[in-house]
């Protein structure tokens, strides 16, 4: 019996994560599956991820596997899959998507409203920094890396008295327990393609793909492709922090692409949605990037790139 080789990141999660696709398809088929742990750049490099001007800081060495045929195909975090990906390679399917939504952790269980004035918040992204300040300007938010246990950790020992990360990694590894809150999707937009999971392997290899079709969730394909073609258009990382969630209940059904932007300083907003056909969810993307740019997004993006360096020192 044939067995497939799976590239991943070597952590705790990307491995659950890893395990959570393997289940889908191990359903519809009889191959065996052995995972390849390979550390990556993002591994490694404990600078805030918003200091490292470089896409795909997570999934450069594994698709690099997959390409040299090291590993057959790979599992990764759709959100840290550049919209620029390899003209070799393919995202073959998506599997059904975990829950979208930030999250609060915190000493106490505090909610993010009773958090003390001066609390120190950390966060590994802009968009989550901006978006806190905004809600909380009296708060004192930081960059905080390492993997989410660690991140739990540093909070619940008292280095930080709270700290923002996504829900479905603490689901993914069974660590819910800590939630202190519950952020809305809608209205704490989190990072385009967060709780979802993508298979990448190379685009010629047309029977892999047929197979790895076969667990994917066409409601959360639906919601990925229109996520991947807004962040195309606006060309934008983690640099220039944009939320976006789109929001599909039926696939016969209209979604709703929900984005939204700041400016550097929190002092501008521009908040966008638009309905769209589930057919053709890139078109939706796209034109709703198009429409960002429109209301000023590279206005914003280029204050953005003069700023980062001060987020770093003010952090």
């Amino acid at each position: 019996m044939k067995k497939c080789l799976v590239g991943t990141r070597a952590s705790r999660l990307a491995i659950a994560q890893t395990e959570i696709a393997l289940s889908a398809l191990k359903t519809a088929t009889s191959l065996e599956f052995e995972v390849v742990k390979i550390s990556t750049k993002g591994d490694t490099d404990r600078r805030p991820l918003f200091t490292i001007d470089e896409k795909g800081i997570f999934e450069k060495e594994v698709n690099e596997a997959v390409l040299s045929g090291q590993v057959d195909f790979a599992v990764h975090s759709l959100k840290d899959i550049p919209s620029d990906l390899s003209d070799k390679l393919i995202v073959a399917s998506i599997p059904k998507r975990a829950s979208p939504n930030d999250v609060l952790v915190s000493k106490g269980n505090l909610k993010l409203a009773d958090l003390p004035r001066n609390s120190k918040v950390g966060t590994s992204s802009l968009r989550r920094a901006i978006q806190v300040t905004k809600l909380r300007p009296d708060l004192r938010v930081k960059p905080i890396r390492g993997n989410v246990e660690t991140r739990i950790s540093r909070t619940v020992d008292g280095e930080y008295d709270a700290s923002v990360l996504a829900e479905a990694g603490l689901t993914r590894l069974g660590m819910e327990d800590v939630i202190a809150e519950r952020f809305n999707v809608i209205e704490f937009l989190p990072a385009p393609g967060q709780g979802a999971l993508a298979f990448v392997c190379r685009r010629d290899n047309k029977g892999l793909i047929k197979m790895l079709k076969t667990g994917e969730d066409p409601l959360s394909k639906i919601e990925a492709d229109a996520e991947r073609a807004l962040v195309a258009r606006l060309n934008s990382g983690c640099r220039f922090p944009v939320g976006a969630v789109a929001v599909c209940k039926r696939v016969q059904n209209p979604f709703t692409l929900y984005a939204s932007i700041f400016s550097s300083d929190g002092s501008k907003h521009i908040r966008v949605k638009k309905r769209g056909n589930p057919q053709s969810p890139s078109v939706t993307g796209t034109e709703l990037g198009e429409l960002l740019i429109k209301k000023g997004a590279g206005i914003l993006a280029e204050e953005w790139r003069g700023a980062v360096d001060k987020w770093n020192n003010d952090l």
